[in-house]
């Protein structure tokens, strides 16, 4: 439990996914459990996969089956993400449970770039019910179904929703979305994907 504390810690502590997300403020340690006092074990009425780091990200309604590499913090302070070079490749924040572990693994992506489309261009046509599954290093897949599909304006990030549920393995896709506001600021808003653990099969 030490583990998953120091982890809701380090989530709530990010300001932005290199792409813009808001400041955490004003949290409350207890409103990561969702009201259950933190000494209480974690439910188990849902699968659970030991550690193992990510290496392919595939959702076959919007056609996207990509390697993932690691990313950690930039400069900033921020969640890097993959290079430019490489944005057809999907990044997992390696600061975060790998996908299967209790918390919200987090993968992020560009949209697009000024050559054409990337990884993550058609992630807002995802619908809740569709499957994303990540292959990882200990040859099993797991299995994620969409939740919701949710847009938010980058500097009103609703940090505890996005980063403090701990209470079962989940998933967080992100990339840009909303208007293109040029220069430096790029898109006006974060498009971000809900989807829990249902299943795993062997690779």
């Amino acid at each position: 439990m030490i583990g998953l504390i120091a982890l809701a810690l380090l989530f709530l502590g990010l300001f932005v996914v290199a792409m813009g997300i808001g400041a955490a403020t004003n949290l409350h340690f207890p409103d990561l459990f969702n009201g259950r006092a933190a000494t209480d074990p974690p439910p188990r009425s849902f699968p659970v996969l030991d550690p193992s780091r990510p290496r392919q990200l595939t959702i076959p309604s919007i056609r996207v089956d990509a390697p993932i590499l690691d990313v950690g913090l930039a400069s900033d302070g921020s969640v890097d993400v993959p290079p430019l070079q490489r944005h057809d490749e999907a990044g997992w924040f390696d600061g975060g449970p790998t996908p299967g572990q209790f918390g919200p693994a987090l993968i992020v992506g560009h949209a697009d770039t000024k050559t054409g489309p990337s990884v993550f261009y058609h992630l807002s046509q995802l619908k809740a019910g569709q499957k994303i599954e990540v292959t990882r290093s200990d040859r099993s897949i797991a299995i994620f179904e969409v939740n919701s599909v949710e847009h938010y304006n980058k500097g009103r990030l609703p940090i505890q929703r996005v980063y403090g549920d701990f209470s079962r393995p989940s998933l967080r896709l992100m990339t840009c979305g909303g208007a293109w506001l040029g220069g430096r600021q790029g898109y006006s808003d974060n498009v971000v994907v809900f989807a829990s653990l249902v299943g795993s099969r062997k690779a």
